[in-house]
C-alpha cells in the first residue's frame, strides 16, 4: 500500500519538528514548506493525500495558498492559526479549509484530527467509483465528480458546501438538527459550533438562486432539503 503523502507549510522549524516526529509514528511520507511560495511549488509538482497550512507565512499566506489550491483540488486542507476568533473560521471554510487547529496545540489532537481526515477522503473516493447523480429539475448533484450544477452550468462550490448540500440532497424532507449535521458533514470532533452550519446553509442559497426554496429552515429544529417546494 502507498504511504500516505502529506505536505505541511510552517515558518516555525519548532512546529515542523514536532509534526515530523509524529508523522513518523503512523509512517507518513511528509514534505516540509517553510513559506507558501514553496508550499504551492510542492503542490503543484505532487499529489498529496492532505495538506496542513499556517495561516501567517512569508511570501504568501496560508489563505492565499488554500485559495489557489480549491482552483484545482479538494484535497482536505487543514489550518494551523493562532486566531481563534469565529471570523477568521468563517473565513476559511467558505475558502475551503476542512478544519482548523489552534496554537498552541496538542499533537496528539492533530494527528486524530488528520486520521478522520484521511479517512473521510477515502470512503469518499471508494464511493466515486460508481456513477451517481441526482437531478431536480435544472439542479443536478454529480456525486462523482462531487460537482454541482445548475442549468448545465456548474457552481463553483466549497468542499463543505458540497457535502452539506449533498448530504440534504441524499436525505430529502428529513429534518436534520444543527448538531447532526456537524456530526455528519464536519465531524465528530470538530469544534465550531452552530452558526457554522448557518453559514454554509446562507451560502448555499446563493449558489442554488430559484432552488434556495428547497432547502428548508425548520424552526426549532435546524434543516432540512425537500424538491417539493414550489414556486
Amino acid at each position: 500500500m502507498d504511504k500516505i503523502k502529506i505536505l505541511i507549510a510552517d515558518d516555525e522549524e519548532g512546529i515542523r519538528n514536532i509534526i515530523r516526529e509524529y508523522m513518523s509514528l503512523e509512517d507518513y511520507q511528509l514534505t516540509e514548506a517553510v513559506d507558501g511560495a514553496a508550499a504551492l511549488n510542492y503542490f503543484k509538482n505532487e499529489t498529496y493525500d492532505l495538506i496542513i497550512l499556517d495561516v501567517m507565512m512569508p511570501k504568501i499566506d496560508g489563505w492565499t495558498v488554500c485559495r489557489e489550491i480549491r482552483k484545482t483540488s479538494k484535497v482536505p486542507i487543514i489550518m494551523l492559526t493562532a486566531r481563534g476568533e469565529e471570523y477568521d473560521k468563517l473565513f476559511g471554510f467558505e475558502l475551503g479549509v476542512d478544519d482548523y487547529v489552534v496554537k498552541p496545540f496538542s499533537p496528539r489532537e492533530l494527528m486524530a484530527r488528520i486520521k478522520a481526515l484521511i479517512t473521510r477522503s477515502q470512503v469518499i473516493a471508494v464511493n466515486m467509483q460508481n456513477k451517481n447523480e441526482i437531478v431536480y429539475e435544472g439542479l443536478k448533484i454529480d456525486l462523482d465528480a462531487r460537482s454541482v450544477y445548475y442549468d448545465g452550468n456548474e457552481l463553483t462550490m466549497t468542499p463543505k458546501e458540497y457535502e452539506l448540500l449533498s448530504f440534504l440532497v441524499q436525505n430529502p424532507k428529513k429534518a436534520f438538527s444543527r448538531e447532526q449535521l456537524l456530526t455528519s458533514v464536519w465531524g465528530f470532533d470538530f469544534l465550531g459550533d452552530d452558526r457554522t452550519v448557518d453559514t454554509h446553509i446562507k451560502m448555499i442559497r446563493e449558489h442554488l438562486r430559484e432552488y434556495r426554496r428547497w432547502i428548508i429552515t425548520v424552526w426549532g429544529i435546524g434543516y432540512k432539503f425537500d424538491p417539493g417546494i414550489k414556486k
